[in-house]
């Protein structure tokens, strides 16, 4: 497959619901403008745009056809499979979670194995052929069947896969994982088992560009030592201070 060539660097979110506040997209886009050269298309699909920085492109977030009881969760990024894409169509594009801190150049997402779909394989499903959906570069205009089919099939999309991640790993069967150490997730790879996270910071390897938080803790509860979960679990999710999070995630 042939690499398109493309003058600027196109980067991809989405926002909807309370959970994360336009402060989260803004200061992706703001790591992301420290860690990129030439320039950059940053768009948000969202259902409020209101208090994003005019330096995003927001877009309304792409329509589907989607059961009630998921269109709130991961399965509505199965949206972002079709195209046109918003004002995107026939160009490559990189995904970003907004739950995630920017901590090395990315350029490299855009130069590694071109033309080629890649994601990171899921952290916690090594070697069963599941990635993960937090930062992923594809092609807009190719797998549309990925979008087709969950709006066909819905329900039996949903009654096979638990997660939206292995669907989209199910309909991408030449997907090309990131090397391992460009993504890594807070909790699964960075965090410190329990009892030694009572005693040990996080540590923030030098080749990482690029820390995950899925789930608890979000950036700003590892930044400063909180975890919220229930009293009875508080004994091991716990987590200390952890200073290099304010030094990237700003």
């Amino acid at each position: 497959m042939l690499w398109r060539n493309v003058m600027a660097k196109n980067i991809i979110s989405m926002k909807w619901g309370a959970r994360y506040g336009a402060d989260y997209a803004n200061r992706l886009y703001a790591s992301v403008r420290r860690n990129i050269t030439g320039d950059l298309r940053f768009i948000c699909f969202t259902d409020d745009a209101e208090g994003l920085i005019p330096e995003i492109e927001a877009h309304p977030l792409p329509p589907i056809k989607i059961p009630e009881r998921v269109q709130w969760k991961p399965w509505r990024k199965i949206s972002l499979w079709q195209a046109p894409l918003g004002p995107l169509n026939n160009e490559d594009v990189l995904f970003l979670d907004l739950d995630v801190v920017i901590t090395g150049p990315l350029d490299d997402f855009f130069n590694y194995r071109p033309g080629e779909t890649c994601i990171i394989e899921n952290w916690t499903q090594m070697g069963e052929g599941i990635g993960n959906t937090t930062c992923y570069r594809f092609h807009v205009g190719e797998h549309t069947t990925i979008f087709e089919n969950f709006e066909n099939n819905a329900d039996d999309v949903l009654s096979q896969f638990r997660a939206s991640q292995q669907y989209v790993s199910a309909m991408l069967p030449g997907k090309i994982y990131w090397p391992a150490d460009w993504c890594v997730s807070f909790k699964h790879s960075l965090l410190p088992k329990f009892p030694m996270n009572w005693l040990k910071t996080p540590e923030l390897p030098k080749e990482t560009k690029l820390v995950a938080f899925t789930g608890h803790p979000d950036p700003d509860e590892a930044r400063d030592g909180v975890w919220p979960a229930p009293l009875h679990k508080r004994i091991y999710k716990h987590v200390r201070p952890t200073p290099w999070i304010a030094e990237h995630w700003r």
